[in-house]
């Protein structure tokens, strides 16, 4: 029984199997098996224009785009004019503003760069102009600063000198016990600073009032009798 199917295998009947073979389909690979073909969107079939009077009704919905796009999509079938759909004169004046603002002509765009570029030019020099201002007056400016930092060493200085006679003025009449953190101690140097801010204030004015009748004495022996 073997040898008579082999002879068949052998024979037209294996060439008739392959054939076969190669007419079948061939088999889905995963990737088409798992892959799912989208449904078709549930478009409308017909025209929609909800209730204006209905509350629920989208504020969007009651817009001329909307009722554009109802005619973009159904055409004819709509019911519209397109007519009624252009912008009217108005709506079109607002339009033209519009793309004057925010979409100048190329005229326009090369007036604002030379515009641009003349005050980025005027800031430019007026900045060059202060900096050789400011580096004219440096040495005198150094100079100033040195002279204002001498004053406060030496105004600091005699501060120091000043505050030291005054605590050793507290101690000869306290005696050299005493605490110079306690009340007493401060108190009395207080009332030492305050007198001394009064005698300060009495030779100023003394001096001011000697200065002024020295004015006035020179000013009448230089004037004609």
């Amino acid at each position: 029984m073997a040898a008579p199917t082999r002879q068949a295998c052998g024979g037209g009947g294996g060439r008739l199997f392959l054939f076969i073979l190669r007419r079948l389909p061939a088999p889905p690979s995963p990737a088409s098996r798992s892959y799912k073909v989208r449904p078709v969107p549930n478009w409308p079939r017909r025209p929609r224009f909800p209730d204006p009077e209905d509350p629920l009704t989208p504020t969007w919905q009651l817009t001329p785009q909307y009722a554009a796009k109802q005619y973009g999509r159904f055409g004819a079938a709509s019911g519209l004019d397109p007519a009624r759909l252009w912008p009217g004169p108005e709506r079109l004046r607002e339009l033209e503003a519009e793309e004057r603002e925010w979409y100048p002509s190329l005229r326009d765009m090369q007036e604002a760069l030379r515009e641009k570029e003349r005050l980025r030019e005027e800031k430019r020099l007026a900045r060059e102009n202060l900096i050789k201002a400011n580096m004219a007056k440096m040495p005198q400016m150094i100079a100033d600063w040195r002279r204002e930092k001498k004053e406060r060493w030496e105004k600091a200085q005699a501060d120091k000198l000043r505050r030291g006679r005054l605590l050793a003025e507290a101690r000869e009449q306290l005696g050299y016990n005493v605490d110079p953190r306690s009340t007493k101690f401060q108190e009395l140097v207080r009332d030492l600073e305050k007198k001394q801010r009064k005698q300060l204030k009495e030779q100023k004015q003394q001096q001011k009032l000697e200065a002024r009748a020295a004015a006035l004495q020179a000013a009448a022996a230089a004037s004609p009798e």
